[in-house]
């Protein structure tokens, strides 16, 4: 079986339409700066048979995959164990200070989901880990052990924006007052048992659905990480350069709305009678909001169902 066969990349041919003029030159240096099981990147290198890849991830076992699978591609390709917060560092590791194209697929990849073991899945009873980068850091079973009911609230209303947070705090904490939660199954189970039937009747989705995305984002700080990496990105990109982000939930893609929002804006003084240059916006946006898959994109592929797209390109270099 190819991996072709058991991972679809997301929103595959518009990625390729807006990154392709800043690919053209030869030589381009693009950045996938969430490089997964490397289907983009894959597709980008055959398309575009003179750039160059850095490849990104924060998960070992996926740059094991991607660089089987972009092995036939040789010194095209350099991959770098980091998070995407370090894309700064991982250009001067590859030998380049400017970049031509760079994309973002936020959120688990098809990988960490089908891992049963990792603990991403409320559908699924495993270790409650949750690590993207399973060699460092604290597990989503630490955090449910350890932390308070206050900051177990706080989470699960920040990052999961749940309604019932409060309540689930309160009964992770008598749970585990019980016995250890380690686990995802018997999480899910206090989840429900704390759930009124009500709610479960009005539809909301599962009730653990909120609750193990904002444990996820938790464990790997992904919104602080992903607001260092976006302008780190924008200032490696050379004048026409462009940046493609595809996020999967509402909290990554207002970081997003906002960093292109501001480099798209003038910084002009109000009431300045003339925009001068120093003054003028360095990206323009090349989408008008946020893109949505098709109906035929999310059959083919149902984890294109809640991505939404944005993308800008540089037009202007820093004062």
């Amino acid at each position: 079986m190819s991996y072709s066969d058991i991972h679809t990349p997301v929103l595959l041919e518009r990625c390729v339409e807006l990154l392709a003029p800043a690919l053209q030159p030869p030589g381009a240096v693009l950045v996938d700066a969430t490089e997964g099981m490397g289907g983009h990147s894959e597709a980008l290198l055959e398309r575009f048979p003179d750039i160059r890849l850095i490849g990104l991830d924060r998960d070992t076992d996926a740059l094991r995959i991607a660089a089987q699978r972009l092995e036939r591609f040789g010194d095209r390709v350099t991959l770098v164990h980091t998070v995407y917060d370090g894309i700064e560092q991982a250009a001067a590791v590859a030998g380049v200070d400017r970049v031509d194209g760079i994309l973002f697929d936020l959120g688990v990849s098809s990988l960490q989901l089908d891992e049963a073991d990792r603990g991403f899945a409320y559908s699924q009873d495993a270790p409650l880990d949750m690590r993207m980068d399973q060699q460092a850091g604290t597990t989503a079973a630490d955090i449910v052990a350890t932390y308070g009911e206050g900051d177990l609230r706080r989470i699960f209303e920040r990052y999961g924006e749940e309604k019932l947070a409060g309540r689930y705090a309160r009964a992770i904490i008598a749970a585990r007052g019980a016995a250890p939660i380690e686990r995802s199954g018997q999480l899910v189970d206090i989840l429900v048992a704390a759930t009124p039937v009500a709610v479960q009747r009005e539809g909301r989705g599962h009730p653990a659905k909120r609750v193990f995305q904002a444990l996820r984002i938790e464990v790997n700080a992904e919104l602080s990480v992903l607001e260092r990496a976006l302008p780190a990105g924008m200032d490696l990109l050379r004048v026409g350069g462009r940046i493609v982000v595809m996020s999967y939930q509402s909290l990554e893609d207002r970081l997003v709305k906002r960093a292109f929002a501001d480099a798209a804006a003038s910084t002009a003084p109000p009431g300045l009678p003339v925009e001068l240059p120093e003054h003028a916006p360095r990206f323009r946006l090349l989408v008008r909001g946020a893109e949505l898959a098709s109906d035929e994109e999310k059959a083919r592929n149902p984890r294109a169902t809640p991505v939404r797209l944005r993308a800008a390109e540089r037009i202007r270099e820093a004062s």
